[in-house]
């Protein structure tokens, strides 16, 4: 389970307390942060007062969703509302699953480096289209120069977030999918007053 090499966001620690044949009975304890992983992000991670992860409402994390192909996309590049309508069309689904491939560079600086990203626009375009849900392979929507210790801290999180715009980061496997329209089940950790938790996902095909 990736996360992002800060000390906000802690490795994952997998320990092995009981033991068969000493305490007759396997147990672990595990250590790691709300976005480890493929995970949820809630708005309050990024939205003071936001809603928290135990708060997301079932309705929204479970349905149907539109799976957007962009795996030809460039490193670094922005996508742009124009992109966002050549591929959907007419259709204006509330749940999205954008990808990119990029799961493929797990454990290199280059997944956290130069991966594409939202445009500001485009952002605020799927929040007006009624989007309830993004999920992507990718560990954000953002440019990733717009990090912390840049003026332009993390703009379509907050766009999003502060719209009611889940966010679902780090997924995987998006290539596996035949079908562009599926039933999604995101399943994150219900932790009270959580800004976020690891999720399992699920697509179900015809």
């Amino acid at each position: 389970m990736t996360t992002y090499p800060a000390h906000w966001h802690p490795f994952v620690e997998i320990s092995l307390l009981g033991r068969h044949g000493i305490e007759n009975r396997e147990t672990r304890k595990l250590v790691l942060g709300t976005h480890t992983g493929t995970h949820c992000d809630a708005p309050c991670h990024f939205i003071p007062g936001g809603s928290t992860v135990d708060q997301l409402p079932l309705e929204t994390l479970i349905g149907p969703a539109t799976v957007l192909d962009f795996s030809q996309s460039r490193p670094l590049q922005q996508m742009e509302v124009a992109d966002f309508e050549s591929q959907l069309g007419p259709r204006r689904p509330e749940r999205l699953l954008v990808r990119f491939d990029w799961s493929d560079r797990w454990g290199k600086m280059e997944y956290y480096n130069d991966h594409p990203f939202f445009s500001l626009a485009a952002a605020r375009w799927l929040v007006d289209q009624g989007v309830r849900l993004v999920g992507m392979d990718t560990p954000t929507p953002d440019n990733p120069k717009h990090g912390r210790n840049n003026e332009l801290d993390s703009p379509v999180h907050k766009i999003m977030l502060e719209n009611g715009v889940i966010l679902v980061e780090y997924l995987c496997n998006l290539r596996e999918l035949r079908q562009k329209e599926i039933e999604l089940l995101v399943l994150p950790l219900k932790i009270l007053d959580g800004d976020g938790a690891p999720a399992r996902c699920v697509a179900i095909e015809d």
